[in-house]
């Protein structure tokens, strides 16, 4: 989180960098803060605008003193192509930033990071995980981590390491890509974990963190994991905007570096497990 702090425009704000000639990188002068956007994906984003990425999203249009505006498409395959890309002739394109990509993503101009994060072992307190609170202690249960089902879903962090420890047998397989257009990854979670379908999972950290926020009735205990030769568990995130628009990219930059405290807040009251490059947690 240091460099972003240092992405600071000593001479020009954000307002000023806003208002630049359009020559400046081919775009008109920006009227709205246009966000490509899921319309049904919890945490992150939804319609009604209660994921963190529609309230990070509002902090920034408000910070330049512009109307919010979405482009609305889910987030599956060809996502970038059909908005941030999107453009009909003699139409302007349809959105011009989306709020959350990996820090190095191809498809796009993408910013520093904003935040990392990890994915995470859920269980509910009570139950037969009690005590674990790290993935070493899960592998420590040795002949009982047989019982255990741990629901993961396909081709993830999860998946990979319940191989690598050769545990595949306890893990329990869940579709990554759904059709359904109301599907919420956090399900695994609230309603197969707290059902006692499975005894744990392993998502993603900001879906695991909310998914916790959620529930009543148990308590779940949400346990960051950290990355291991051979299992990446954390990631960073970024921001991500048209190749060739280098003023707004200077613009999104500036509008994280000077907003990263207001940012980080609304991460946690999400819940979202914050981890620092080490993968150690953020407090």
């Amino acid at each position: 989180m240091a460099s972003l702090r240092r992405l600071g425009v000593a001479a020009f704000g954000t307002l000023a960098l806003l208002s630049g000639s359009a020559s400046a990188d081919e775009a008109p002068v920006r009227k709205a803060f246009r966000v490509c956007s899921d319309p049904a994906n919890l945490p992150f984003s939804n319609q009604a605008g209660e994921g963190f990425e529609n309230k990070i999203a509002e902090l920034l249009a408000g910070k330049v003193g512009l109307p919010l505006e979405y482009y609305y498409f889910p987030q599956r395959l060809n996502f970038v192509r059909n908005t941030l890309r999107f453009k009909l002739p003699d139409e302007d394109y349809r959105c011009d930033v989306i709020m959350g990509v990996p820090v190095g993503f191809e498809q796009v101009a993408a910013t520093p990071a904003y935040f990392r994060s990890t994915y995470a072992l859920v269980y509910v307190k009570g139950r037969k995980l009690d005590g674990v609170s790290s993935a070493a202690d899960l592998l420590a249960l040795g002949e009982k981590l047989k019982s255990v089902r741990i629901g993961v879903y396909d081709r993830s962090p999860g998946t990979a390491w319940l191989a690598q420890h050769g545990i595949v047998d306890s893990g329990v397989p869940y579709r990554m890509m759904n059709a359904r257009p109301d599907f919420y990854p956090g399900e695994i979670v609230e309603k197969d974990l707290v059902a006692g379908d499975i005894d744990a999972a392993i998502v993603w950290g900001p879906v695991a963190g909310y998914a916790a926020s959620r529930v009543t009735g148990v308590e779940l205990v949400v346990i960051p994991l950290k990355s291991e030769p051979g299992v990446k568990f954390d990631f960073a995130v970024a921001m991500g905007v048209r190749f060739g628009e280098p003023n707004w990219k200077r613009t999104i930059e500036t509008l994280i570096a000077e907003n990263q405290a207001q940012i980080l807040q609304i991460l946690r009251e999400y819940r979202v497990p914050l981890v620092d490059e080490n993968g150690n947690p953020v407090p």
